[in-house]
């Protein structure tokens, strides 16, 4: 089994340095998959409300006799939730759903800054952290402005912010203030979306020099820069390649290879994108 380091967070407990994403699948597909994964080495896990596939991702924990303190669990608040009093009871709408005791890491899924009240959401999880119901708590596709309002009206700063993050979109501002304020990034979509990256020649080439798949010469790749990518496979031969990440190192010509191409966002815009 693949030997997988950890990053510690600002609020003291521990992330590993890749994890199993599973959207889009359902709950049949997400139980299996999670099953495979955490046969394989696994311990992080990353689902959402929205990705409608909570119940699947936790029957695929119980299910897989890893010890349940063993498994990093994420969850994410959808935008319709937003609020104080709404994000305790989506919460626990998501807990049942995934049938555990505790979430270890709650994330707000988008700031939607049109609606504006991201921040009580965020006070809610504070709670929820101090109640002991979740163990971290961060973000997903905030930007350092929203990141730097959490902080000035609550004084508490994300342990993770889960961002779009791959060589075509390689997020080093927005990295480089993580790093400053001891922010963990996690990559989302880290392999590019609806392109050909793995295609591409220099990232072949690079991945051909190493004996790897482009897949994992481009996971090695956001390793090297400090972020957690978190790939999604339901494929158990793939998930096991996607973890096998430890055991090779790019030099930085070829770190430089892979991400030097052009550099454009695939997703939304976190300033303008709103997801209910």
């Amino acid at each position: 089994m693949v030997s997988i380091p950890a990053y510690t967070l600002n609020d003291g407990t521990a992330i590993p340095a890749t994890g199993l994403g599973t959207w889009p699948m359902d709950d049949t597909q997400a139980e299996q998959a999670v099953r495979h994964a955490l046969e394989a080495g696994y311990r992080l896990l990353d689902t959402a409300v929205n990705y409608r596939n909570e119940s699947g991702v936790g029957r695929g924990v119980a299910s897989s006799g890893v010890p349940r303190e063993e498994v990093v669990v994420t969850t994410k608040l959808p935008g319709r939730h937003h609020g104080y009093e709404e994000t305790l009871a989506s919460f626990e709408e998501s807990r049942q759903r995934l049938g555990l005791e505790y979430v270890d890491l709650y994330l707000i899924h988008w700031p939607n800054p049109r609606v504006g009240t991201y921040v009580d959401s965020w006070r809610a999880m504070v709670k929820l952290r101090e109640d002991g119901l979740v163990r971290s708590i961060g973000v997903s596709n905030f930007t350092r402005e929203h990141l730097v309002r959490l902080e000035k009206e609550t004084g508490v700063l994300p342990s993770v912010n889960q961002v779009e993050l791959h060589p075509l979109f390689p997020q080093d501002e927005l990295r480089a203030f993580h790093a400053e304020r001891g922010i963990v990034t996690e990559s989302w979509s880290p392999l590019g979306r609806d392109v050909r990256l793995l295609d591409d020649p220099a990232v072949v080439a690079v991945a051909k020099a190493h004996g790897v798949t482009p897949a994992q010469a481009v996971l090695r790749w956001h390793v090297q820069l400090g972020a957690v990518p978190i790939p999604k496979s339901a494929d158990a031969g793939r998930q096991r390649a996607n973890l096998d990440l430890f055991g090779f190192e790019l030099d930085a010509a070829r770190m430089a290879a892979v991400s030097g191409r052009s550099h454009r966002r695939l997703g939304g815009d976190p300033g303008s994108h709103e997801e209910f």
